[in-house]
């Protein structure tokens, strides 16, 4: 079975566009057709400034609402990336192999960095090197597919890069993977902001829906939605971009067309209408297991214990070996005791 690997970050609550853009497929496709690993990088949220118990109890949130969303750990591997140490230990080598330049192009690291610096501050070290901390996610677990937004295939294309690299100077060592996208819901567009995706980090609260909202929440963040001038309705992403997030959004909800929804509304009111509901049916059984979880903390505990004991099993011969190839001296374990002699 080809092997898949993907995560979510808690530096915020998870919303409509994690769920559609990721976690469903997840749940509905991916774990039962590869051998599949899904990590919450708790890692990856501390290259921000953070509350460390807001960073905990988002971690143990996503990790609950990931199990809701219907993953099976019967079937798949679930864990938390700092339970198990072979990222860390992979992500060094890695940056060892990486180039400044490399980093400094990353899109969300020039976009973060432009916008302290408006602000006269700076971002950490971590934010500039996280995509190689990513690029150890993915390689540690020879990894062939990663399911991601489009917004991340940058990220994994340098995944591929480094693996490359790393593969010609020392040998192989690296899977090289693949980025792999939804073809509906795969950018889930902020409400207020159809420019702009709908992220968990985002602090425009009426333009995100998160996947534990209640339904009346739901309704009124998506009846308040912002469209477009005009009355018509028309699915064009660059020139209606309101109209076409709803229409995409209806579309992954109910499994639909957008460009043939768009045919079947006369108005803004009633397309917003439907909209609303459909999405308040898709999140109701989500929060309805995520309510039975959260009962059950002891199941959740478990659950992450034998995910990280499973992924450290996978990864910690991957990177070994690749300690070997760079050229590090590997470590000395303690003799055995020799038996004592039966005659003493």
């Amino acid at each position: 079975m080809k092997r898949v690997f993907s995560g979510v970050k808690p530096t915020g609550h998870l919303t409509l566009g994690n769920y559609l853009g990721a976690m469903r497929q997840w749940a509905a496709v991916d774990q039962h057709r590869a051998d599949a690993l899904f990590c919450v990088v708790d890692l990856h949220a501390l290259t921000v400034d953070h509350d460390p118990a807001r960073v905990r109890r988002l971690s143990r949130q996503a990790a609950t609402l990931l199990l809701a969303a219907g993953l099976d750990p019967r079937l798949c591997t679930l864990f938390v990336q700092s339970h198990v140490d072979e990222h860390a230990r992979l992500s060094y080598l890695l940056e060892c192999v990486a180039t400044d330049g490399e980093m400094r192009r990353m899109i969300q690291y020039k976009e973060k960095a432009a916008r302290e610096r408006e602000r006269g501050g700076s971002v950490r070290l971590s934010l500039l090197t996280y995509p190689v901390l990513m690029a150890a996610d993915i390689l540690a677990y020879g990894t062939d597919e990663v399911p991601v937004g489009d917004d991340q295939t940058q990220h994994v294309e340098l995944t591929r890069d480094l693996a490359l690299r790393f593969n010609q100077r020392y040998g192989q060592a690296f899977v090289v993977p693949r980025a792999t996208t939804p073809a509906v819901g795969a950018r889930v567009m902020n409400l207020q902001e159809p420019m702009s995706k709908m992220g968990k980090s985002d602090d425009s609260g009426p333009g995100i829906v998160y996947l534990l909202d209640e339904p009346d929440v739901v309704r009124k963040k998506v009846m308040r939605a912002v469209t477009d001038s005009g009355r018509d309705v028309e699915y064009d992403r660059e020139g209606r971009p309101g109209v076409a997030n709803l229409l995409e959004i209806l579309a992954a909800c109910t499994g639909g067309n957008p460009e043939a929804l768009a045919d079947v509304y006369e108005s803004y009111g009633a397309l917003k209408k439907d909209t609303a509901e459909a999405v308040v049916e898709v999140l109701r059984p989500v929060q309805a297991r995520h309510k039975e979880l959260c009962a059950d903390p002891v199941f959740v505990e478990g659950v992450l214990r034998d995910g990280a004991q499973r992924a450290r099993a996978m990864a910690r011969p991957v990177v070994d070996a690749a300690y070997r190839a760079i050229g590090l001296l590997p470590a000395v374990t303690e003799p055995a005791e020799p038996e004592l002699n039966a005659a003493r």
